[in-house]
């Protein structure tokens, strides 16, 4: 048996395919054709921005706009003029072979991100690797391994799978994959759940016990597999996959229905986007609305600022789809692990408590009348809802307001038409927000829960860090006691909240959110049918009452184990 972490879930049982990452052993060469070793690496250069455009498309035909958005970066890698220019220099300074020159540079790029505090600038050397692995097959004029061209089903078992590994790999023949390193929230482990393909990350030397050919089974959602079974666990596996596979087909014939408790409470189930090209699987789950379209994959991987006219064609496409369903689109939220080259942010020592999100729309006026603008004109098109991000003070809802007012102005001068029923909303992630609700609530429509930021503010842990990731508890007595206080604030003055954080996807804590009185529940959009099915198995009042038990509990694990029991009986 092997043990790892889960990725993605769904039962895989195949034959193994050891997936080897080509090794570069490459020599220091002294040249005398500077030029020539120059010209190389242009060519170069070009053939694999037009490899990385190809594995681009593909990703966003299978994933959409937002998850392709990583191949954009890599593109941008090469062409940044540091990076192109250090190869440049030292083939012309050490008059060394160009292949030796960007391995060089490759590796100090890694080495220099790798070294990095920053959790989400340490990942980045990952990219780095994937990008500078085909540079150097283009430079020594090797083939690339293509995971497109397999001929048979297979269960891939490797170190660790690049971004282009996991969006060019055959989906008809891949049945799971399996790597050594890796975690949860890896690119690897996202693309396999957008994917749906099975995956289990971070076991360790799972390549030196599997050879290829041997019978794989395992389980994505539990971790756990098994190298050439014995016949009961073959049987065990084969039905679970039976069973994993009719619960899905069951799940989807709850898409078209409306989301109820047992007791006819009702709640509302949304859908977290990125672009509009994921309203497609959003309704295909059952989104009863967007709970959260992120804008900020609109102005990112791109030389310059999005117009008013592309912004405007972006939320009238969403809303269209849509047709009627609540759409919350929340207004620029950049800044802390989401950088725009192109205004210039100053860098800062702690960006995720610095000048990102509302921050920046209100000290740049001009950016932020641009996007509601757009967004004021998409509003005749659907049931538009704005909301801003970071809020953390009454004057700052009262200044985003104002600059709203200015722009309804402005519109009405030129008789450009919006619509009137327009909710605005607040997201509430910071803890000084939660506890000043009752004054929040009375400027806006709706709170919005975020939950991601708000459980890392208020813990002071920082998610992405392994050395305290630990910390990062949804189940802590001081988060739980945060959304009671915001919903009870909300409720009070008859406005309702929903949550856009991991947590509102989460059928562990789903339960406790429901008995909180929590009114829409915003998640990916594989989560909503299990989400809804759950929903309807529990008591509305009973769950309040377990809420309330559950409030008074001391510690992460007590509040654990007695939902867990709690939901036994």
């Amino acid at each position: 048996m092997f043990k790892g972490i889960s990725a993605s879930a769904g039962i895989a049982i195949g034959k193994a395919l050891i997936y080897k990452s080509q090794k570069f052993n490459i020599e220091k060469a002294n040249i005398d054709d500077v030029d020539g070793e120059i010209d190389q690496l242009k060519h170069s250069i070009d053939a694999t921005i037009l490899q990385l455009e190809k594995v681009k498309a593909e990703a966003e035909r299978k994933m959409g706009l937002d998850k392709a958005a990583i191949f954009e970066a890599h593109i941008m890698i090469l062409m940044d003029p540091e990076f192109i220019n250090d190869i440049k220099n030292k083939i012309i300074k050490e008059k060394v072979c160009s292949p030796y020159a960007a391995n060089e540079v490759i590796k100090s790029f890694i080495s220099i991100f790798e070294a990095m505090e920053d959790d989400y600038l340490r990942e980045r050397a990952s990219d780095i690797k994937d990008v500078g692995k085909r540079l150097l097959n283009n430079l020594l004029g090797r083939e690339t391994i293509d995971l497109s061209k397999l001929s048979e089903e297979v269960v891939l078992v490797a170190h660790d799978l690049t971004p282009s590994d996991t969006a060019t790999m055959n989906l008809e023949k891949v049945l799971g994959f399996i790597t050594e390193i890796g975690g949860s929230t890896s690119h690897t482990a996202i693309m396999a759940r957008n994917l749906e393909v099975p995956a289990i990350v971070g076991v360790n030397n799972i390549t030196m016990m599997v050879k290829d050919g041997d019978t794989i089974v395992f389980d994505g959602q539990e971790g756990i597999g098994y190298r050439n079974p014995d016949m009961h666990i073959m049987e065990e596996y084969s039905v679970k996959k039976k069973y994993f596979e009719l619960k899905r087909r069951e799940l989807f014939r709850l898409k078209d229905q409306a989301t109820y408790s047992k007791d006819k409470r009702k709640v509302e189930l949304g859908c977290n986007i990125g672009t509009p090209r994921d309203v497609k699987m959003a309704l295909k789950n059952g989104a009863e609305g967007i709970g959260l379209y992120r804008t900020e994959f609109l102005f990112m991987n791109r030389s310059n600022m999005p117009t008013e006219e592309e912004q405007f064609q972006a939320y009238k496409e969403v809303l269209e789809e849509m047709e009627g369903k609540p759409v919350i689109i929340r207004t620029l939220d950049i800044g802390g692990d989401k950088e725009l080259p192109y205004l210039n942010l100053p860098k800062e020592a702690n960006p995720f408590l610095g000048y990102r999100a509302i921050r920046i729309s209100l000290n740049q006026p001009e950016i932020f009348k641009v996007q509601l603008r757009a967004l004021l004109r998409s509003s005749l098109y659907g049931n538009l809802k704005i909301m801003y991000p970071m809020i953390s003070s009454v004057e700052e809802v009262r200044a985003a307001n104002e600059i709203l007012e200015d722009v309804k102005r402005e519109l009405k001068e030129k008789s450009i038409e919006y619509s009137n029923q327009i909710e605005i909303g607040i997201m509430i992630e910071i803890p000084a927000a939660a506890v000043i609700g009752d004054l929040l609530i009375k400027e806006v429509d709706f709170f919005s829960i975020g939950t991601n930021d708000l459980i890392q503010y208020s813990t002071a842990v920082d998610r992405l860090n392994e050395g305290v990731s630990y910390l990062y508890e949804p189940f802590h007595p001081a988060v739980l006691r945060l959304i009671k206080l915001i919903i009870d604030y909300a409720h009070a003055d008859g406005k309702w909240v929903g949550m856009c954080g991991e947590m509102a996807g989460d059928l562990n804590i789903i339960p406790i959110l429901l008995g909180l009185g929590l009114d829409e529940f915003s998640m990916n959009a594989s989560a909503i049918l299990p989400a809804r099915k759950l929903i309807a198995e529990l008591s509305y009042l009973e769950m309040k009452k377990l809420a309330e038990e559950t409030l008074i509990l001391s510690t992460s694990k007590e509040i654990r184990n007695f939902i867990a029991e709690n939901l036994k009986k």
